[in-house]
């Protein structure tokens, strides 16, 4: 890691200013977030994508806030320098006002997230001026958000055609003067995350989203191979920590069964002559002589 430096909102804006790239990663528990925070990302998300690749659940609806300031609450014990952030679940942000700053709140009171992440475009827009005029930082996520899904009907690339290209851009605009500090481009035309990253004052995150965005952002399960339902096609992946796993964890069975583990390396033994007293009292020491 380059600097200890704290990240904060400021310096992400300036990050932006200075054409400097922003690297995002996913993290759900504490070992994680230790390392990922070691290894020098700008920002750590806690995201709904919890309840795909840890939970199990086929998609992020089922998600609760409560899960979410769980494992936040681990996340933040652990990072010291990346800016940490909470995703709102689904229908924590879209009911009413009075309810989403209490929701967001939360977050960040008991979750210790420094900021929180929403998804949808100029639909939200007075959500998000509510909860920056509240003192809560906003990460606004447009593009494919998964909480829609149904609604897309699929993983489907946004933005290829002109009319959902401009719906996209009034989107980002929208989220840019209701207050967001960044913006989640997630799943869309290079093309298009290129204008909106021109076009908006704030940094933008890509995710499937190509080149042009200030930062990118991958989920640590998908990066690391630990999530093999499936893997999107913008994926890199950087390691093949499952294969790992699966490996030490079938050695590990065949040495207990096979009575090789522990070993003498891994075992801890009295003192002869306690054990002999151990013995005596336990009115054993005979029976051991005999043998």
């Amino acid at each position: 890691m380059s600097s200890v430096e704290k990240v904060t909102i400021p310096s992400l804006i300036k990050m932006k200013k200075k054409g400097k790239k922003i690297a995002m990663i996913t993290a759900y528990d504490y070992p994680t977030a230790l390392l990922v925070d070691r290894a020098g990302v700008d920002i750590v998300l806690v995201g709904d994508s919890l309840g795909m690749v840890v939970l199990g659940y086929e998609s992020t609806i089922p998600v609760t806030l409560e899960d979410i300031i769980h494992h936040t609450k681990a996340v933040s014990r652990a990072v010291k320098r990346a800016l940490v952030v909470a995703d709102m679940p689904f229908l924590t942000f879209n009911v009413s006002i009075e309810e989403t700053i209490r929701n967001a709140g939360r977050l960040i009171k008991e979750g210790g997230a420094e900021a929180v992440k929403l998804e949808g475009g100029e639909e939200v827009k007075h959500v998000v001026k509510a909860l920056v005029d509240a003192g809560i930082p906003v990460m606004g996520h447009i593009g494919l958000t998964p909480q829609r899904i149904a609604m897309y009907g699929g993983y489907h690339v946004r933005g290829k055609s002109v009319t959902v290209a401009k719906k996209l851009i009034r989107d980002a605009k929208a989220l840019d003067e209701a207050g967001v500090f960044s913006i989640v481009l997630e799943l869309m035309t290079a093309e298009v995350a290129k204008i909106i990253t021109e076009e908006v004052s704030v940094p933008t995150i890509g995710i499937g989203a190509g080149p042009y965005c200030d930062g990118q952002v991958l989920v640590f399960h998908d990066m690391l191979g630990l999530f093999e339902r499936f893997t999107p096609r913008f994926v890199k992946k950087y390691a093949n920590l499952s294969e790992i796993i699966l490996n030490a964890v079938q050695e590990y069975v065949k040495e207990v069964k096979a009575g090789e583990f522990p070993s003498e390396e891994h075992s801890f033994y009295m003192k002869k002559q306690k054990y002999e007293k151990l013995l005596e009292a336990l009115g054993k020491k005979q029976e051991e002589e005999e043998k």
